[in-house]
């Protein structure tokens, strides 16, 4: 998400034909908001959209009446000028061709902490009939699809603190004295003691996550399932990577991580190997990146 695009302040009489722009996002097959889906043309189904390949522009404002809405415009162009804009510290005016727009949606689809001064606070439109159910953030104490991506893109965004985070975890672990090694219904200590059942492996969903990115490699996925942030010419690039039930985050000169729907918030390490190495390098030859 970009930074906030500085507003003139400005009275708004209950115009709720204005938009002040508080910020924006690009809607295209190497860029998109996670939060929408797993791939590109999930993400565009997300808002009623074509998954056309020149993509889209979201802009996130708030009408005179102080509600929300999401304005789709077609004019990519614009919008990443102005997010690079303040991206770099700089004041840009986006204001969008009438002839650009492609749809007003009500809400946002993440949550934002400006508002535009001047009018009410932020809240969803009142529903007019045919309209579709306003856009709503994620929850931010539930854990789904939505979620785990978010957590391996900020895993991809933050990738030195984790992989920091990984060699201490690395470094504390020790193995088990020997007298602990033994589990009980080890014949070594006789038979009084009954099997215990094995605690489920949580790298199953690990390792089939890793089978079904292999399968990537086989038959590609819907554009977008897997992209790089392009890295420098000819050298290591940040992944990400989704599929159901999985996210992946990971360097093409390092190890991975990897989110599961079934273990809440937990980020599971990946170390890097041969097979490992191969898989990256064949995902970035594969994913789609910036131009």
């Amino acid at each position: 998400m970009a930074g906030t695009d500085p507003i003139a302040e400005a009275e708004a009489d209950g115009d709720a034909d204005a938009l002040f722009v508080l910020t924006a996002a690009l809607l295209t097959p190497e860029r998109f908001l996670s939060v929408l889906g797993d791939d590109y043309p999930a993400a565009c189904a997300a808002l009623g959209l074509q998954p056309y390949a020149e993509g889209y522009g979201l802009v996130f404002g708030q009408d005179g009446l102080g509600a929300r809405w999401t304005v789709v415009v077609d004019d990519v162009s614009l919008v990443a000028v102005a997010i690079s804009s303040w991206d770099c510290g700089m004041a840009y005016d986006l204001s969008p061709d009438e002839r650009s727009v492609v749809a007003g949606l009500p809400g946002w689809p993440l949550a934002l902490a400006s508002r535009a001064p001047g009018v009410p606070a932020p809240h969803d439109p009142e529903p007019q009939e045919g309209d579709p159910d306003p856009l709503v953030p994620p929850s931010g104490t539930e854990w789904g699809p939505a979620q785990r991506r978010l957590g391996a893109d900020e895993v991809a965004l933050r990738w030195a603190a984790w992989r920091s985070r990984a060699d201490d975890d690395e470094a504390s672990a020790a193995p088990a004295p020997a007298e602990e090694a033994q589990v009980p219904g080890d014949p070594a200590q006789g038979d009084e003691n009954p099997p215990i059942p094995a605690e489920p492996d949580p790298y199953d969903g690990v390792r089939k996550a890793l089978a079904e990115l292999q399968g990537y490699l086989e038959e590609p996925p819907p554009i977008g399932r897997v992209r790089s942030d392009g890295g420098a010419e000819d050298g290591p690039c940040t992944l990400r990577a989704d599929g159901p039930g999985w996210s992946l985050a990971a360097r093409t000169d390092d190890m991975a991580f990897v989110l599961l729907d079934e273990l809440p918030r937990e980020v599971l390490p990946v170390p890097r190997s041969p097979k490992l190495a191969a898989l990256l390098e064949g995902l970035a030859a594969m994913a789609v990146r910036p131009s």
